[in-house]
């Protein structure tokens, strides 16, 4: 009996200083570092406004806030502990009034966000540096934005190499212009392209060109939490595919099998497009044709998944005239995008199609010189791509508003391909 009393006064003197030992350790001092990803707040801002967070990469980040759009005017803030708040999760509903101005949903979601931090704040070293107090009137604060949501990119280039037998001489030029809410997507791009080279051999001598032009533009309507709608025109002209001019005025609708608020964790995108191609070709076809009117319809289906490791996207395409269901075309695309460091990110991506309906090409065929220098499409039945490489995007890590209807482009990179 008196080994069995020593026995539990030791266990009683000694379980504090166990439990002790198994205190998990302070947050660190600082700032809390969020990870938020939203369909509604202007990202660039939303760290302006909040004194207690900085933004942060998934990896480093204490805490995860996902905002979310419900059916109707609601949305839902999900936060997500980590790290030394593992577990700790919480969800806010935010309705927002019907008729609501997009200012006034931004300041009601980011207000979510302030109340839900601060259940970090008072478990964190700035617990001590936060005052509390009750306004009595909230007023919406509309974020001031002098370019209207619009984003322009423009680019000139120029390249010319060459020796006592060679010369070559190139010029590029982009420009493009982008408007990205959560109820509408506009994109315009104009770009051209034009390569001249020059062979000397002896007294031969050997000149080519080529030229290539377009225009694209497409704008697309939010309906609900998983349907939308947009039209595009593209105006094309290239040497290459044997095209004067091309216009082709298309409409398409787009369902989400998942809605769209959660479109920065998973999509599965079904899109149909029917459009109308007007074409004027520089030479005749092997069909006989110097220009011609053509329907045609496609149905696409994108796959993405964003984990905390990284990325997955695929797409599966189809499209075919209806003057001859036999001029189609079968496409498959696939990425897988790993995270290796903040910013760092290894990528392997491929695809290839089966190809039936290359109505252009030229009946006079290709000269030697012609398709060395990939100056003329040539008839095939499938192509192919394989693609393994790094990719490190750096900058700020606050980006636009997202908006992934029809798809959507990714960050600003300086990629190493093999």
């Amino acid at each position: 009996m008196t080994l069995k009393r020593l026995a539990l006064a030791a266990a009683v003197l000694w379980s504090p200083l166990v439990l002790a030992g198994q205190e998990s350790p302070a947050p660190p001092a600082g700032p809390l570092r969020v990870h938020l990803e939203s369909s509604v707040l202007k990202l660039g801002d939303w760290a302006k406004m909040i004194a207690f967070a900085v933004p942060s990469d998934p990896v480093a980040s204490q805490v995860a806030v996902a905002v979310e759009r419900k059916e109707g005017a609601a949305w839902v803030v999900r936060f997500t502990g980590r790290g030394e708040f593992e577990g700790q999760n919480d969800v806010f509903s935010c309705p927002a009034a019907a008729g609501g101005s997009e200012a006034e949903a931004q300041a009601a979601v980011l207000q979510a966000v302030k109340l839900g931090l601060m259940r970090y704040v008072s478990k964190s070293p700035l617990s001590g540096r936060v005052s509390i107090s009750l306004l009595d009137q909230v007023k919406p604060t509309a974020v001031a934005d002098p370019w209207n949501f619009w984003v322009f990119s423009l680019g000139v280039n120029s390249f010319l190499n060459g020796d006592k037998t060679y010369k070559r001489q190139s010029w590029m030029g982009n420009f493009s212009a982008g408007r990205v809410t959560p109820d509408w997507k506009v994109r315009l791009s104009l770009n051209g392209h034009s390569n001249r080279d020059e062979f000397s051999f002896g007294d031969y001598v050997y000149k080519s060109t080529a030229h290539s032009a377009g225009f694209s533009g497409m704008a697309v309507k939010s309906l609900t939490d998983h349907w939308s709608v947009g039209g595009s025109v593209t105006v094309n002209s290239t040497t290459r595919q044997n095209v004067r001019l091309s216009l082709n005025p298309s409409a398409a609708v787009e369902y989400d099998i998942f809605p769209y608020s959660e479109s920065t964790k998973r999509q599965l995108r079904i899109l149909y497009r029917v459009g109308l191609t007007n074409v004027r070709y520089r030479e005749e076809t092997i069909f006989d044709k110097t220009r011609e009117t053509l329907w045609s319809e496609s149905l696409s289906a994108t796959l993405e998944l964003k984990k905390p490791w990284g990325t997955i996207s695929a797409t599966l395409r189809g499209q075919h005239y209806f003057h001859d269901l036999s001029k189609n075309q079968l496409e498959v695309n696939g990425e897988i995008s790993f995270r290796v460091f903040r910013g760092l990110n290894f990528n392997i991506d491929g695809g290839g199609s089966r190809v039936h309906d290359q109505l252009y090409l030229a009946k006079r065929g290709a000269t030697l010189e012609e398709v060395l220098l990939q100056r003329r499409q040539l008839a095939t039945t499938y192509e192919y791509f394989f693609s393994v490489g790094f990719s490190f995007s750096f900058g700020s890590i606050s980006s636009n508003i997202v908006n992934p209807r029809f798809g959507t482009g990714g960050p600003t990179s300086i990629s190493i391909r093999m």
